[in-house]
């Protein structure tokens, strides 16, 4: 032990106990030296308070894998916790298959996303496994599609997609022999579970075996990724007509090129990209939360958009997963997009369709108006992809939609944002925009409008508590409109008509109103926050009376109405619970 180890050990010793033995036990196992560095000065500066945030226990798989900041302990993403993920991981993998497991990597341009993708891949080859490592900073698509393509039984993206500089993630997907269901979506339970309790068995990080028997794969990957997106989305591409002008913007991630690749082998006009937010840039300088539904992040595209006369402007998030769309200048929301899509896909492809139950009913209804079957699952691509084994179409109101299951079993920003464009194309050779095209949705099936509430609580003992009181006590009438049925997911959804029906039990509680509103209520996954999802509908025989756009004004001022009853529910005022 030298002079500063020991001065350390000392230091440990005066914090309260137990987090005195924990940190203890961490430092003496992690590997990493600026770790152990963090963690030394919080030691020596007493921050009991940070350190209690760094310890108050391991990360864990939620809805989109582990997330988590940069910063070391064991409710952080750092070295220390991507080799024990990773070793748990390979442990589960082996126990499973014969043979060496083949699982693919990835990485996007985040802090530290190339070090933690090249420690899982030396986890895994020190564990025998074969492990594949993407060519470079790519897009959560292209790893998706690589799991399937390389026929690997597992894959791992390291990215924390649209959250902010100071997150990375780390991401799971089960392919062949163990992905059941999913063949190439992330994972579910009870993989989840299984795979920490092998997290939880490994050893000391700094003892966990690594070596160099790892792959680094080629461009042909993402040329393979490039070409099949194109033909998944391209069935049938009009051959003339007047050329599109496209606005976008990566959010500085990592789908400008791939995205612009595929654009060329469509035979598309390369979007114009805004400049200052084309390339990778970690530190996200003009969008700090690069989330595409954040208020103001879309300004510098669609003002792009305007300059060049854009028919279409889109965004991908930071790793290319998720894609926002604005026709007019008019930002389109996830379930407008999603509608749009959907009926794009079926116009082609008809088949099954999925959304989840915070999204829109608008797909159920667009579906049942096509003869194909929707499902709704709960939040989250895992979900929408175990939907069907013959799903042409899934989305979800966050901006992430799978235009192209068969090819990528997740959400792709890419192939939706190709999709978009053919859908708007097809409609300039008309004269047309895809704002008309909504209008005639809107005739079809009804306009519904969408919105919610997030409250944000004390901690996650008050979320827990307020949906206690929600399902012991809930309301007769929300914004003056009667409550007629009352749907908890936590005990299992009855089958209904509207798709609902079969899910594991969820913290999730449905209220229907009279008229086709609801108030869905779940607690986030990551916060304490209570997250409210409101929809308000106006029938197509008012559309058919008043039509679209008044039909439009009329849902949302139903949809004001419900996010003031929805907020009053919970005791917050209503302005100040709405994003």
């Amino acid at each position: 032990m030298t002079t500063g180890e020991g001065a350390v050990t000392a230091e440990v010793g005066r914090l309260p106990e137990p987090l005195a033995s924990r940190v203890a036990s961490w430092l003496a196992a992690d590997p990493d030296p600026g770790d152990r560095a963090e963690l030394a000065g919080l030691v020596a500066a007493g921050d009991v308070r940070a350190l209690t945030e760094r310890f108050v226990g391991p990360l864990a798989f939620g809805t989109a894998g582990l997330r988590g900041p940069l910063r070391a302990g064991p409710a952080g993403m750092n070295t220390a916790v991507v080799r024990r993920t990773t070793a748990g991981l390979g442990s589960w993998l082996q126990r499973r298959v014969t043979g060496p497991p083949v699982v693919v990597i990835g990485y996007d341009a985040r802090r530290r996303s190339d070090h933690f993708a090249l420690d899982a891949a030396r986890v895994l080859a020190g564990q025998g496994a074969r492990a594949l490592l993407l060519p470079g900073p790519t897009p959560t698509p292209v790893l998706a599609f690589a799991v399937r393509h390389l026929s690997a039984v597992a894959g791992i993206m390291i990215t924390a997609s649209h959250n902010p500089a100071s997150d990375n993630g780390y991401k799971v997907y089960l392919g062949g022999p163990v992905g059941e269901a999913g063949r190439g979506a992330q994972l579910v339970a009870p993989a989840d579970t299984e795979i920490e309790d092998e997290i939880a068995a490994v050893g000391p990080a700094a003892a966990i075996p690594l070596a160099d028997g790892w792959t680094r794969l080629d461009a042909s990957i993402v040329t393979a990724y490039v070409e099949g997106a194109v033909r998944a989305v391209d069935t049938a591409p009009p051959v003339d007509g007047p050329p599109l002008r496209i606005a976008y913007t990566p959010l500085h991630g990592v789908g400008a090129d791939v995205l612009e690749a595929v654009f060329t082998r469509a035979g598309l006009p390369v979007p114009v990209t805004v400049v200052d937010q084309r390339e990778p840039d970690p530190d996200f300088p003009t969008a700090p939360f690069p989330n595409p539904e954040e208020p103001g992040v879309l300004d510098a595209v669609l003002a792009l958009g305007e300059r060049v006369g854009a028919d279409l402007v889109l965004a991908n998030d930071p790793d290319a997963d998720r894609c926002a769309a604005a026709v007019g200048g008019r930002v389109l929301t996830g379930d407008e997009i999603g509608l749009l899509l959907a009926d794009h896909v079926l116009r082609a492809r008809p088949g099954p369709v999925a959304t989840t139950v915070v999204s829109s009913s608008a797909l159920v209804e667009l579906a049942r108006d096509h003869g194909v079957p929707c499902t709704r699952t709960l939040t989250g691509f895992k979900w929408i992809m175990r939907a069907d084994p013959g799903l042409v179409f899934g989305y979800e109101e966050a901006l992430g939609y799978a235009v192209a299951p068969d090819l990528v079993r997740d959400k792709d920003g890419i192939t939706a944002a190709l999709a978009l464009a053919r859908a708007a194309q097809r409609e300039k050779r008309a004269g047309r925009t895809l704002l008309d095209v909504l209008d005639d949705l809107h005739r079809r099936i009804g306009v519904f409008a969408t919105g919610q509430v997030s409250v944000r609580l004390d901690d996650l003992a008050a979320v827990a508590a307020a949906m206690r009181r929600l399902r012991t006590s809930p309301p007769d009438r929300v914004a003056g409109r009667p409550v007629t049925a009352v749907r908890d997911l936590l005990t299992g959804a009855v089958d209904g008509p509207d798709g609902l029906a079969g899910l594991p039990p969820a913290d999730v509680l449905l209220l229907e109103l009279d008229g086709g509103a609801r108030v869905v209520a779940r607690p986030s996954g990551t916060e304490p926050k209570l997250k409210i999802y409101l929809q308000a509908v106006t029938d197509r025989e008012t559309v058919a009376a008043i039509g679209p756009a008044a039909a439009r004004r009329h849902a949302r001022t139903e949809l004001d109405a419900l996010r003031d009853g929805a907020a009053a529910l919970m005791g917050v005022p209503g302005p100040a619970g709405c994003p």
